[in-house]
């Protein structure tokens, strides 16, 4: 696994990355849903298996669980879940330390 630095510091993901608001990062062209929730970040790919929809235009429900914005399909940002009858969605894990926030890919 590599793991690709997504922000130079803590502070400027915060800043960049607003709590519950998924985001679209390209990591090696590779569309990605990142969300922040609180202090945990979230990563999944940014494709719904229903339709193809993007992800990041959706929204998170109270649960942490990524809504696609076209029919309503629900995912586990922890697992990549499907609640419906689609498929299950890839899962990035996401690190901060002292020297940024990384994705692994």
């Amino acid at each position: 696994m590599d793991w690709i630095k997504l922000f130079a510091s803590t502070d400027e993901a915060r800043n960049r990355v607003p709590v519950n608001k998924p985001q679209l990062v390209m990591v090696n062209g590779t569309r990605i849903c990142l969300v922040r929730r609180e202090a945990e970040w979230l990563a999944v790919s940014d494709r719904c298996t229903h339709n193809g929809e993007s992800l990041s235009k959706g929204h998170v429900n109270y649960l942490g669980d990524i809504v696609c914005p076209w029919h309503g399909y629900r995912f586990s940002l922890k697992t990549g879940r499907c609640y419906e009858s689609a498929g299950d969605l890839v899962t990035y894990p996401v690190k901060e330390d002292t020297e940024g926030v990384f994705i692994g890919v």
